[in-house]
């Protein structure tokens, strides 16, 4: 049940990070056609432009910090060590013979 819920959320998330990157990149090359057409213009939205490269940088640091979540927990699918109990029963195995 976790796992179903953990993995509709991660796919819940990147679902939105792609969605708020397509349509700040769509307002932004509008933005950029805009401030085109003058140095006046350019300097009225350059904050905004500043305000959708942040919105881009965030959903990047979003996708870092998703991939390192889904990275540890799929490393700890991939733990081959021998647990304690493990240990024990090779142990024990081993004095019979």
């Amino acid at each position: 049940m976790i796992k179903k819920d953990l993995d509709a959320l991660i796919e819940q998330t990147l679902d939105n990070i792609k969605s708020d990157r397509e349509e700040t990149e769509y307002f932004l090359e509008n933005l950029k056609e805009y401030m085109k057409v003058s140095s006046e213009r350019f300097n009225d939205a350059g904050t905004t432009a500043a305000k959708f490269l942040e919105t881009l940088q965030r959903s990047n640091e979003q996708l870092v910090k998703l991939a390192t979540l889904v990275y540890k927990k799929d490393s700890h699918k991939l733990d081959q060590s021998l647990s304690e109990n493990d240990k024990e029963e090779l142990f024990d195995l081993i004095k019979e013979k």
